[in-house]
């Protein structure tokens, strides 16, 4: 059976300096706690030492133009969705909205959804109740 179903993001930025000093303000609290710069690249990672890890990478390309794909993360609680909504905005996050529990999507959805400094779209978000493949 796979140990992981999920490997990393790779993510397109206009401003490398920019979207670093956004990212670090709010990544470690979602677990991405390491660092690792690179010539064309950043990465952040949830682990080290020997064993496998997920990433959140950001890679520049000065003609990124973002599109309706978001990127969400998850909370274990809404207090979780909160801290950071509020570093998120503290980050100079664009296009807030929430946190708010979101009724059409499932019960007790809980998120805070934002943009990165160039218009990525991304959410925070916690579930009352998990959902499962059927």
């Amino acid at each position: 059976m796979k140990t992981r179903c999920f490997d990393h993001i790779d993510l397109r930025v206009t401003d490398m300096k920019r979207a670093k000093e956004f990212y670090r303000k709010f990544l470690p609290e979602l677990g991405f706690v390491h660092e690792k710069p690179g010539g064309s690249y950043h990465t952040f990672y949830s682990a080290i030492g020997g064993k496998p890890s997920e990433f959140f990478g950001l890679s520049p390309d000065k003609n990124h133009k973002p599109n309706r794909t978001r990127i969400a993360f998850w909370a274990d609680t809404r207090e979780e969705v909160d801290r950071i909504a509020k570093l998120v905005r503290e980050a100079g996050g664009k296009k807030l909205e929430g946190p708010e529990i979101c009724k059409g999507y499932s019960p007790g959805y809980y998120a805070f959804f934002f943009e990165d400094p160039d218009g990525n779209k991304l959410e925070l978000c916690c579930r009352e109740k998990p959902v499962f493949a059927a």
